[in-house]
């Protein structure tokens, strides 16, 4: 697995965590960063597959991020190291 940067995680969880449809314009007002911000991340997050963007085609301006199983996967294997991480460090 591909190692995220911080902005990438939580773009990740972003998409994954709150309600769809997700923009690249919505991602970056609601991260409080520019666009091309969100669209070097997503260039590296849609080559290692966790991510991916199409068109909208009820707006052609809008570019459309979409969950896919590998992002699913990442996020699945993320919780699980943090909970054995959790549980190794309770008394």
């Amino acid at each position: 697995d591909k190692e995220l940067s911080p902005r990438q995680l939580t773009i990740l969880l972003t998409v994954y965590l709150e309600t769809p449809p997700h923009t690249v314009r919505g991602l970056a007002k609601k991260l409080n960063v520019s666009k091309p911000v969100i669209t070097r991340a997503l260039d590296a997050m849609s080559v290692a597959g966790y991510l991916k963007r199409r068109r909208d085609k009820e707006d052609l301006r809008n570019v459309l991020v979409q969950r896919t199983v590998a992002g699913a996967l990442y996020l699945e294997k993320l919780a699980e190291i943090v909970q054995n991480r959790t549980a190794e460090l309770r008394p």
